[in-house]
């Protein structure tokens, strides 16, 4: 293989790459639209912290479908394994978008005295909040390919694993 071809080949792989994050990120602006129109209709009948709770698993079902459909390859993993680590993924997502959006409502804004659809703006930074690690906790774990090192086996009466 000579330099240029191993040149082209990083190149392939790295617009590739690239491709799959623009990708994730525009599946993810539609799930987050969803989230956040969620929010909204769900604010007028419950407290905001609670909106953002319950409008967040509405993103992430959209997310999940989008995601797998449009930006991740197939995997060995049937979807219920994938759903499964997607949620985990999306448990500490939530953890993050949920401290962002009532930490800067609660916490910041007053402070600051930003009052320009406060609730609005913090909910938008919370969803976009963690974009970067979801993407590759998701391309790694929620989607990535089963192998047989991380496959559960028992073994004299006791379950093992190799994660």
């Amino acid at each position: 293989m000579t330099s240029k071809t191993l040149g082209e080949d990083t190149k392939k792989v790295l617009s590739s790459e690239a491709f799959r994050f623009f990708s994730f990120v525009v599946t993810g602006g539609i799930s987050a639209a969803c989230n956040l129109g969620a929010r909204f209709w769900m604010s007028r009948v419950m407290r905001y912290e609670f909106a953002v709770l319950f409008a967040y698993l509405v993103g992430m079902i959209v997310a999940f479908v989008l995601a797998r459909t449009f930006v991740f390859e197939k995997s060995e993993r049937d979807w219920q394994q994938q759903l499964a680590r997607f949620a985990v993924v999306n448990v500490f997502g939530l953890s993050q978008v949920w401290l962002v959006s009532v930490g800067l409502v609660r916490l910041i804004f007053p402070r600051i005295e930003f009052h320009w659809h406060p609730e609005d703006v913090a909910h938008l930074a919370g969803v976009a909040s963690p974009v970067f690690i979801s993407y590759y906790a998701h391309k790694y774990f929620s989607f990535g390919s089963a192998t047989v090192s991380d496959s559960v086996t028992q073994t004299d009466g006791k379950i093992s694993s190799e994660l």
